[in-house]
């Protein structure tokens, strides 16, 4: 047998955790990378603005002074000129345009990119948006005469300017970003490894292996996950020795009526009076009803035992199913002495054909085990705790003290009663039907005589 494996198609069709984390974790580095790139360029422009303000209040105090030196428009012409020879040697490549203007509102001397604008215009910056784009323009006064200067700065370039810096701060991470995938990529290989060695050891369990997971290597985030597998497993084990054990005693119990129909057949065919033939051939009668009814039981109890519960359920009268069992069951032993007993009217949610199948076994037993003494089918209430109880009692001799906590037990019978023909199988099917009733199973000497087996419902749990 094979290990424990999902199956192959269903495994592909599985979204794969590993790529869902690297998917994750990447989509996490390039918003990372993003956001940083926008932080980057949001502050190398608050730089270059604030730097290119100091350039232009700069230019235009040399403006204003060189002003008040120049006695023409030439003379601040060659200003200008020496202005543009200095702007390579500035560490920020962005124009200057210079104006001049005299106190009249006449430009005086201006610089060949210069935008065209207003005479008018406050003193300080202002942000100008004009027919060939935006401006950040800075005028300066010259007092008394009146005259200023401006400096124009086009935004633009600004703008340009401050992209190109800011690419080359994060250029470095863009380089770097392939780098970053690989390590991001071989971090969560390495972080799911306990994990695939931990499916690669559940995938060696076969039916004939079924040891807990290793834990020890298990990172505590996947503890719980391995703890429940090994809780499965467990179950597993269980029911597997269970399976083991059941089908060795059902062989070992259907081996002896097997070998007795053997041996009584093969009588039959050698006697040679008619009676021992008869009496041979009623024993093999005899054998297989015990057979059939092992076989019916072990097929019960393999409907059973799956069932975590009952798959419907309907309100059941037990006084009512009480009093057609008994009319049942009276014909069916016409030699037993049965009562019945029923105090009260209580209803129970549940299955009244297994109730039935309970019941039946519970008064087989007795009739069988019993010696002949009476047998009573009751319901009533415990005096002890109020609780609920369905069974039958009897006033025979009662079961020994060292086998009653026995009695549980598939396939046992006490040896006083090894050769009456029986299973050994019924309390097991009364108890796993009481279980899923929300019931236990009660095995008691009676203090006045007799054995009393009986479903018990606890107050609370009803």
């Amino acid at each position: 047998m094979g290990g424990i494996e999902a199956p192959d198609g269903l495994a592909k069709r599985r979204p794969s955790l590993r790529w869902r984390l690297l998917a994750l974790v990447s989509a996490a580095a390039l918003l990372t990378l993003a956001l940083a790139v926008s932080a980057s360029y949001r502050r190398a422009k608050h730089e270059i603005q604030e730097l290119m303000d100091g350039q232009m209040l700069t230019v235009a105090q040399l403006a204003l002074l060189s002003a008040r030196q120049a006695q023409t428009g030439a003379d601040f012409s060659a200003f200008v000129a020496q202005l543009e020879r200095g702007r390579a040697k500035a560490p920020i490549k962005v124009p200057l345009e210079v104006r001049l203007i005299r106190g009249d509102g006449q430009v005086h001397a201006q610089s060949a990119g210069a935008p065209a604008t207003g005479a008018n215009g406050a003193a300080g910056f202002a942000d100008l948006v004009l027919p060939g784009g935006a401006w950040r323009r800075l005028t300066l006064f010259e007092a008394p005469e009146g005259a200023r200067v401006e400096v124009f700065a086009s935004v633009a370039r600004r703008d340009k300017e401050a992209f190109e810096i800011a690419a080359k701060t994060v250029q470095p991470l863009f380089v770097a970003f392939p780098a970053l995938l690989l390590f991001i990529f071989v971090a969560v290989r390495r972080g799911l490894q306990p994990l695939e060695s931990m499916a690669s050891e559940v995938s060696t369990r076969t039916f004939d292996n079924l040891a807990p997971v290793a834990s020890s290597k298990v990172p505590r985030e996947a503890l719980p996950l391995a703890e429940a597998i090994d809780r499965l497993l467990a179950r597993l084990a269980a029911a597997r020795d269970n399976e083991r054990r059941f089908t060795a005693d059902a062989a070992h119990e259907l081996r002896t009526p097997l070998a007795a129909i053997r041996v009584q057949a093969q009588v039959a065919r050698m006697a040679p009076e008619s009676e021992a033939r008869e009496r041979a051939l009623s024993n093999v009668i005899a054998g297989l009803d015990r057979a059939t009814r092992l076989v019916e039981q072990l097929l019960r109890l393999a409907r059973l035992d799956p069932l975590a519960r009952l798959p419907q359920t309907e309100t059941v009268d037990l006084g009512g199913l009480l009093e057609g069992i008994f009319v049942e069951l009276r014909d069916h032993y016409p030699q037993a002495e049965l009562r019945l007993e029923i105090s009260g009217s209580d209803s129970i949610p549940g299955d009244a054909d297994l109730l039935r199948v309970a019941l039946r076994n519970l008064v087989d037993n007795a009739v069988r085990y019993a010696d002949g003494a009476a047998v009573a089918l009751f319901v009533r209430r415990d005096p002890e705790g109020d609780a609920l109880l369905l069974g039958v009692s009897d006033d025979g001799p009662g079961v020994a003290d060292n086998e009653l906590t026995r009695l549980r037990e598939r396939f046992y019978r006490s040896p006083t009663v090894q050769p009456l023909s029986g299973s050994g199988l019924g309390l097991a099917i009364v108890e796993r039907i009481a279980e899923l009733h929300g019931a236990t199973l009660r095995l008691i000497n009676r203090p006045e005589g007799g054995f009393e087996a009986a479903l018990r419902w606890p107050s609370e749990g009803r």
